[in-house]
């Protein structure tokens, strides 16, 4: 259906006159009466009954007038689904409870009027994918190559280094150490069975390994974060390493304690890609947030792979 002679239709009975129907919508009355009247020849009824003193709906036009809000209603509605400021902006996240989750709600928090769609695609390809086909606005990741060789279009910038902690339960030789360095961790058992091959967390954790001569097992299979959790609360010879600000929740009746890294602290480097040529302006606003908002950490010195450097 012709959208715009349904628009002339609507603008018609709210002025009651072509004449004064031509004049809000900026077309010729001709132009007004052309539309009516394909309009009415498209549906095979008459809408207006034409007198003296303008136009009056006919018992067809009384029936289709609702019918023809609700079609430009759902126009603007369509419309706005798609339209820059007007949608949610399409957040990637690595999970929803770690770090770039937490910069998510501060700045919701500093921005409450803005509308957020949060998604969580597996691996950096895949929401580079997205983000090149248009499916997500922006995603946090940490980009394991130089920016200089991103794919045509798609930009990053480094919003956040979060300090890398050991998790430990209460019998394990760190469990009352006020920190440790990375160092010490040689020699004792780190498993870590989410880790999967070819991500770039997988690429994090094999350099911090290498670095450090740390021994990070992935092995067995990944039952998620409960089991991980139980199994180092009751261990006292196994650990886990975890961001500073992934929210970690002890199984029932279990003790875990977080140990800070130091000299130097680990850091996981957060960046938030994007596509260049995107205009959503709250994609806008979260970058000068986050910018503005990171800080850097200068009471120890800090580590992270040379690719994030």
């Amino acid at each position: 259906m012709d959208l715009d002679a349904v628009r002339t239709f609507v603008a018609a009975v709210d002025a009651g006159r072509f004449q004064d129907a031509a004049a809000s919508l900026s077309i010729t009355q001709q132009a007004v009466s052309k539309r009516i009247s394909a309009l009415e020849k498209s549906l095979g009824v008459r809408l207006f009954t034409r007198t003296a003193r303008g136009a009056r709906l006919t018992i067809d036009g009384q029936a289709f007038l609702p019918h023809a809000r609700a079609l430009l209603q759902a126009e603007e509605r369509a419309i706005d689904s798609v339209r820059p400021g007007r949608r949610a902006l399409h957040v990637d996240v690595i999970g929803r409870r770690l770090a770039p989750a937490v910069l998510l709600r501060d700045f919701h928090r500093a921005h409450p009027g803005t509308d957020l769609d949060v998604v969580t695609l597996f691996d950096a390809d895949a929401a580079v994918a997205a983000l090149r086909a248009g499916t997500i606005d922006v995603s946090f990741r940490a980009v394991t190559m130089p920016a200089r060789r991103l794919p045509d279009g798609i930009e990053a910038v480094r919003v956040y280094d979060e300090p890398v902690q050991l998790l430990t339960g209460p019998g394990h030789p760190f469990a009352a150490a006020r920190a440790v360095t990375p160092a010490q961790l040689a020699g004792h058992r780190i498993w870590m069975p989410g880790i999967v091959e070819g991500t770039e967390w997988a690429a994090y954790y094999e350099s911090l390994a290498a670095e450090f001569g740390l021994t990070i097992e992935a092995t067995g299979p990944d039952f998620g974060t409960e089991p991980l959790l139980d199994t180092i609360a009751g261990s006292a010879v196994l650990a886990t390493l975890v961001g500073a600000d992934t929210g970690v929740v002890p199984p029932a009746g279990q003790d875990l304690r977080r140990v800070p890294l130091r000299d130097p602290t680990p850091v996981y480097p957060h960046s938030l890609l994007w596509r260049a040529d995107n205009p959503h302006p709250t994609l806008a606003a979260l970058r000068a947030h986050l910018v503005a908002s990171r800080t850097e950490r200068r009471e120890t010195e800090m580590w992270t792979p040379g690719w994030a450097r």
